[in-house]
């Protein structure tokens, strides 16, 4: 009985993902390197124990096609919206200047300008696979730069329509000019007019067909049907956009924006994730298999030249546009690296060329391997920006704010979490308060909310003085970072220490630094919302909802009894376990006490 040929294929895919990701990861190189090195072993260059590329290939396509769904959840139409900017400014700016000077160095390789214009626009495009997933591990997709990343890509994947009609309206490969001009327009309007249709049509589904459907496959009450239905939705977006033509991850982007607002929003997200690495793995694994070492080895010099050539400029290009596209300075050799790999729809674009008789096999062929070893080289560019430039831009910071002169009451220092609650609560109460905060992200977020927030370290004493300390009556030290909060509170004791100070505390060893500096007005951050959730698990458990307000009180006054038993001894480990002990041996028999005088009440009233 001879094993079906899938599953030798998928013990090949398993074995070597698990064997070279490990490897990869646990050298710091990360799991896209270990996907594209495993594709290299097993692909025809390597082993030779899988052969068929291209087909492998288009179905890992998929992984990308979920990623973009997933992301397009994340995101509601209204974010949508006001990304406009990002999308058709950044992704038109970066389209434009990366393209224009490709096309002017094929130009200078002696290619004609039809030629030049598509090759220069094509290399342009960046990986949508690559970068995303980054900006996903890294949990910058919230964040202005991400959006400005995600909008760039967009954008890409926009302009991936004309530029794959591109090559049939300038075929020369054997009709006239005329009959194959006119027959590549008519076919291009067909391709736009359906194109368009097919996007109305997933707007309409989403927004009318696929909420109801999602909703009975649930009242099932069958997991693996409701993940069915989710696939099935994914898998009809992508088969019609890929029948008008256009790019199915595109598709897949503007139906999880439409579903954004969906109830079944993270289920969707819960059931898909699993099909989303395992498929952008296999995508990984396709791209290093199709990476032709022999034609390396056969031109080493040409090959290496054109992918340098390629990430150097895309490099400086991005490099130079990322400050007027608004990335902030520590980001900007970040948005290079995440966009100067070659794309996934150049390996397309550049199967149409030779055909059309615009390049030959041979050029086609060389251009599509510098592409996707200049996907290959994305670790690498990540790496380097993560342990030599992210340390030299975070050291070199970008000037503070000017700040006009403030004669606030408050003086807000950090403006995240936890200082967003106090200033919306003073804001409301009519109470005006300055607010610094020191992540140039965060501030960007705020400011479109139309509140005022001064980029600075709020732990110098020039940028308290020009917030107007010398005339505030309170500051809420609310710095996430525990030294910074703690610099914070010295510094202000010493020059002005008539400043009443509210301080965040992350946790107990925080208090203790706080208490030593003679603060006592000390919120924890979590102490409150953790005994609200206490009190409501004790409910859902079958406690009253007074008996539950009591125990909740119990363990509030017995948490900070405790806390001031342990103060004095907080340097002495030993003697804060034995105390620490003890007050846990009290609370469990404060407890049990009260529940006991609970049940005699009880029992008194009834008789």
């Amino acid at each position: 009985m001879h094993e079906p040929a899938w599953l030798g294929n998928t013990l090949i895919y398993l074995t070597a993902a698990v064997l070279c990701v490990s490897l990869s990861v646990r050298l710091g190189l990360g799991a896209v390197l270990g996907y594209l090195i495993a594709g290299i072993a097993i692909g025809p260059a390597g082993l030779g124990l899988v052969r068929d590329v291209d087909s492998i290939l288009h179905f890992a396509e998929f992984g990308v096609v979920l990623m973009l769904f997933m992301i397009g959840l994340e995101l509601e139409p209204r974010r949508l919206w006001q990304m406009r900017r990002d999308v058709f400014g950044g992704g038109g700016v970066q389209l434009l200047a990366c393209g224009g000077l490709l096309a002017g160095a094929g130009l200078a390789l002696g290619l004609e300008l039809a030629p030049a214009l598509v090759l220069g626009l094509t290399l342009a495009l960046s990986s949508t696979a690559i970068a995303a997933r980054t900006l996903n591990e890294q949990n910058l997709l919230p964040t202005p730069f991400g959006q400005l990343t995600l909008g760039i890509l967009l954008f890409q994947d926009i302009a991936a329509l004309p530029l794959i009609a591109l090559p049939s309206l300038l075929d020369r490969s054997g009709a006239t000019a005329a009959s194959a001009a006119s027959a590549a327009s008519a076919a291009s309007a067909a391709s736009v007019g359906f194109g368009l249709a097919a996007i109305a049509g997933i707007l309409v589904t989403g927004l009318f067909v696929a909420g109801p459907i999602l909703r009975l496959i649930a009242r099932t009450g069958i997991r693996e049907l409701f993940t069915a239905g989710a696939l099935l939705i994914v898998v009809i977006i992508a088969v019609l956009m890929q029948r008008a033509g256009l790019s199915m991850a595109l598709g897949a982007f503007l139906a999880g924006v439409v579903l954004a607002k969906s109830e079944y929003r993270h289920a969707l997200e819960a059931d898909l994730e699993p099909f989303k690495g395992l498929l952008l793995g296999l995508f990984f694994i396709a791209i290093g298999m199709s990476i032709d070492l022999a034609l390396l080895i056969a031109h080493p010099g040409t090959v290496l030249a054109l992918t340098g050539g390629l990430l150097l400029t895309k490099l400086l290009v991005l490099r130079a546009i990322a400050r007027p596209l608004g990335a902030p300075l520590a980001q900007r050799w970040l948005l290079a690296a995440l966009l100067a790999p070659g794309g996934e729809f150049a390996f397309v674009i550049l199967g149409l060329l030779a055909p059309a008789g615009l390049i030959s096999r041979e050029q086609a062929a060389l251009l599509t391997l510098s592409v996707a070893l200049s996907m290959a080289t994305a670790p690498f560019l990540l790496l380097i920006y993560q342990h030599w430039l992210a340390p030299r831009y975070a050291a070199a910071e970008p000037d503070p704010d000017p700040i006009p002169p403030q004669e606030s009451p408050v003086i807000i220092a950090g403006f995240g979490r936890f200082g967003q609650i106090v200033g919306r609560l003073l804001f409301a109460n009519g109470i005006a308060a300055t607010v610094l905060d020191h992540d140039p992200d965060q501030i960007a977020v705020v400011r479109r909310f139309g509140i005022q927030v001064f980029y600075g370290d709020a732990t110098r004493l020039d940028l308290l003085e020009a917030a107007g300390i010398a005339k505030a009556r309170l500051l809420v030290v609310a710095l996430d970072d525990v030294d910074a909060n703690l610099r914070l509170v010295d510094t202000v004791r010493e020059h002005y220490p008539e400043v009443i100070m509210v301080a965040r505390a992350r946790n107990v060893s925080h208090v203790f630094g706080l208490l030593n500096r003679g603060i006592d007005r000390i919120e924890r951050e979590t102490f409150e919302s953790a005994l609200r959730a206490g009190r409501r698990v004790l409910q859902e458990l079958g406690l009253g909802a007074y008996e539950a307000r009591q125990a909740a009180d119990t363990f509030r006054r017995h948490d900070l009894a405790a806390l001031e038993a342990m103060y004095p001894y907080y340097q002495d480990e030993s003697q804060l376990i034995s105390i620490a002990q003890t007050a846990r041996d009290e609370l469990l028999d404060l407890i049990e006490r009260d529940r006991a005088a609970r049940e005699r009440d009880r029992k008194a009233d009834w008789g």
